[in-house]
């Protein structure tokens, strides 16, 4: 690796634990048949992708979710119920490994995510943490839905470079998914796959030697 400057984080099983099992088993409770084909980690319907990209709305979210469960009287409860249980939580010490690495770089949050997730996570961080959103921990935070782009379009990673004055070579961007690595390299940054449990980001960047 060249001199790290400035580091992009993915949200998703780098900072914030999910499980896409307990969400494939809440799809399955509520009707989705096929659900390992319909909603997996590296593909999924559609319909999750609109979301994300801020294609649809939440409300037209929740009617294809009842169309494709064949089940018009889904409550928009039991749906965002289900699609919730995605996201498990956060411990306090991944919260202070991100304040250390603020310290050292410029730091980004880059999140394929959707205003359902959104307002849940937020509601979570506030209760968990007194805490309004992810706003302290980073220079400046990006969520897909918002920027009607998601990884891992090429084009995202520009944006942020772009608006941000980055130099890509001195810009690292580290994400649990390998197909997102691939977008971000055509851009030109640097890469890191994330292997380890949320909880063990510190330990993580320090065997990177990107902390100490």
């Amino acid at each position: 690796m060249e001199k790290i400057k400035n580091i992009i984080f993915d949200y998703g099983n780098v900072i914030f634990a999910i499980d896409f099992r307990i969400t494939q088993k809440a799809l399955t409770q509520i009707g989705i048949p096929n659900v390992e084909n319909f909603f997996g980690h590296k593909g999924h319907h559609i319909l999750f992708d609109d979301l994300e990209s801020g294609a649809i709305t939440p409300a037209q979210f929740r009617d294809g979710i009842r169309l494709e469960a064949q089940n018009p009287a889904l409550t928009d409860a039991e749906i965002d119920a289900a699609w919730n249980s995605l996201l498990i939580g956060i411990v306090p010490e991944t919260l202070e490994a991100l304040m250390d690495a603020k310290k050292h770089y410029r730091t980004f949050l880059l999140s394929n995510t959707n205003q359902i997730h959104f307002d849940f996570f937020t509601d979570y961080l506030k209760r968990e943490f007194q805490v309004e959103g992810n706003d302290h921990l980073f220079e400046k935070t990006y969520y897909s839905h918002e920027m009607l782009l998601r990884k891992p379009h090429v084009e995202i990673f520009e944006r942020v470079i772009k608006e941000n004055n980055l130099n890509p070579a001195e810009t690292l961007f580290i994400d649990d998914s390998p197909q997102h690595l691939v977008g971000a390299r055509e851009a030109g940054l640097q890469t890191l796959l994330m292997t380890a449990h949320p909880k063990d980001l510190g330990a993580f960047l320090k065997s990177k030697g990107l902390l100490v």
